[in-house]
């Protein structure tokens, strides 16, 4: 045990599940400049965009049981996902699934589960990891969720930060600051400040400077702490979700749901939680020097299925059947149609049933912009 009381490690070079400590896994959003492939009944999280033969929210589940215990993963999902979120992770309890009756952001989704979890098990230390990124080194994930429950455990809300491999433009940016004393988080750094995606010369300007990260949006924090952080600027938002977990655990929580959940506040925990905490002084951040991605566009996942070769052609789908000559970027099948490139570069093909979509990496993160403009049609029935 270390001095605050939390289980560190165990046997071998793997942490054992850490006492005290809850994961939450947000399933939510649509994931539209991933369009047409991900749409709202089969969002980005349900599907397996890493050729790991595993959809992305069973490789988060995956990475976050040996750290908290199988039996210890709170799912917030939308209630139109439950059976497939179910069947993806059959070792899910019951009391663990929440559900949304519609998208509130994360501050309503994530400060639901501390609420809740709060109310079972006071002191409980919870991080909220998206169902929808790619890590592929587990060991070092798991090394910074620890010394993040450790600051956590300190009082401070934590956060991981992404160590910037490229100056990229369609991620935010933590800028860190002076080292922070907490026993058992070494790394952990105060944070300045959050920047949102920055231009192309302002993220060379970054990426030199050695002292931004990547914003991950991973948040780790005891459950009262987060709670009394949102409750300073968002009293109203924290008043339903205290009115929520009062109820969740009782045959009431259907009616309060109807009740109090379309009310709520829209409003992402960056701006609700994590940027005013940092201005007091009480958000940390662990350096993570792991791979990671977002998968945020189908140029991000050209380039992850390609390990940055940019002369590749990166081919998804089980039944994909292309004929490539001169040509580079990805294409994604779902309808086993013949689809032949001749001397293309960077293009970005997603031929399914009922929608196809023909781009550029260039021009990927734009994708957004088409499922807007379709939700202004009408046309809600290819989304």
């Amino acid at each position: 045990m270390s001095e605050s009381g939390i289980l560190w490690g165990g046997r071998g070079t793997e942490p054992e599940a850490v006492d005290r400590f809850y994961s939450v896994i947000p399933a939510g959003g649509i994931g539209s400049r991933l369009w047409p492939l991900s749409r709202a009944a089969a969002p980005k999280f349900l599907h397996d965009l890493t050729g790991s033969g595993q959809t992305l929210l069973r490789d988060t589940w995956n990475r976050l049981a040996p750290i908290s215990g199988p039996h210890r993963i709170m799912v917030v999902t939308g209630r139109a996902h439950r059976a497939a979120v179910e069947e993806q992770l059959p070792e899910l309890t019951d009391e663990n699934v929440v559900l949304e009756s519609e998208g509130k952001d994360s501050s309503a989704a994530i400060g639901l589960a501390a609420a809740i979890l709060q109310k079972r098990e006071p002191g409980v230390i919870i991080g909220s990891f998206a169902a929808d990124h790619v890590i592929n080194d587990n060991r070092r994930f798991r090394q910074s969720v620890v010394e993040a429950i450790a600051a956590a455990d300190a009082g401070y809300i934590a956060t991981i930060g992404i160590t910037p491999t490229e100056p990229a433009i369609g991620f935010g940016y933590i800028k860190c600051g002076e080292p922070i004393d907490v026993p058992g988080a070494p790394d952990a750094l105060a944070v300045e400040g959050f920047v949102e995606k920055p231009s192309l010369s302002t993220a060379r300007k970054y990426v030199a400077a050695g002292t931004y990260l990547w914003n991950a949006g991973m948040f780790i924090a005891r459950a009262d702490r987060l709670l009394e952080q949102l409750g300073k600027t968002q009293p109203e938002l924290l008043a339903g979700l205290l009115e929520l977990a009062d109820a969740w655990d009782t045959p009431r929580r259907g009616a309060v749901v109807d009740q109090v959940w379309p009310n709520l506040t829209k409003i992402a925990i960056d701006y609700s939680v994590a940027e005013p905490s940092a201005k007091e002084g009480l958000l940390a951040v662990i350096p993570g020097d792991f791979a990671w991605d977002d998968v945020g566009d189908f140029g991000s996942l050209a380039k992850l299925q390609s390990g940055g070769r940019k002369s590749d052609l990166a081919i998804l789908g089980e039944n994909a059947r292309v004929l490539a000559d001169s040509s580079s970027g990805i294409v994604v099948s779902e309808t086993g149609r013949l689809i032949s490139l001749i001397g293309v570069d960077n293009i970005v093909v997603v031929d399914t049933a009922d929608a196809l979509l023909v781009t550029t990496s260039e021009h990927a993160q734009r994708v957004k912009a088409v499922v807007d403009a379709l939700k202004l049609s009408g046309r809600t029935d290819v989304l």
